[in-house]
């Protein structure tokens, strides 16, 4: 069942390290801590991906920023309780990390596979110059009864054919982790930079 459960979240990154291990919590005296890797897209766009990493797999009292390494894991969601409400926060939980020597092109890599159920209504929508969008919330179910909500988005053909699914849905969805810069409106007079991070969707089908 675990075997299962790993099956239908998975994450495969190549990038660069580019900041210092934040700590995050501890359970049972395994401490886990926070670090970014940056990803590069063909468009030379970055994506900066956070990454949350045992101190059982890297020792997190050294720099490694600069460092190219692969990532395998799972991506992760949990609810943050903020300014009177729940915020959705992610990241990728790391299960194998592999330090590299270098990088080339060729290494780049960010993919991301989703076997799970469409928990909220999508929204589908056209920019101001016809491009089809669709945003989808899915459900993956993790041990213990647990679950990550994982926000994507599909465009074109992909946002079209998912715009007909409903709450309930079983999809399995292939595509890479992307970042989002966007500002938050604190109050009339304040706002907040803030990231978003989402999977960017390039091949999603549904299960009978």
């Amino acid at each position: 069942m675990a075997d299962k459960i790993i099956e239908n979240n998975q994450v495969s990154i190549v990038g660069e390290i580019v900041s210092d291990f934040r700590f995050s919590h501890e359970v049972y005296g395994e401490g886990f801590y926070m670090v970014d890797v940056s990803v590069s897209r063909l468009s030379n766009f970055v994506d900066y991906i956070p990454v949350m990493v045992s101190e059982r797999l890297i020792d997190v009292t050294k720099d490694y920023e600069g460092q190219f390494v692969y990532i395998n894991g799972q991506f992760r969601s949990f609810n943050r309780h903020e300014e009177r409400k729940n915020r959705l926060v992610l990241s990728v939980f790391a299960r194998e990390v592999e330090l590299m020597d270098g990088m080339t092109d060729e290494d780049a890599c960010n993919q991301i596979f989703l076997d799970g159920y469409i928990c909220k209504e999508s929204i589908y929508r056209k920019t101001p110059l016809g491009r089809e969008i669709a945003d989808l919330l899915v459900a993956v179910n993790r041990s213990y009864g647990k679950s990550d909500y994982i926000p994507c988005i599909c465009w074109g053909r992909n946002a079209r054919f998912a715009s007909g699914f409903v709450v309930g849905t079983h999809v399995q969805i292939w595509g890479r982790i992307q970042s989002r810069e966007y500002v938050k409106k604190i109050s009339e007079t304040e706002v907040e930079q803030r990231t978003a991070y989402e999977v960017s969707v390039s091949k999603i089908e549904f299960l009978e």
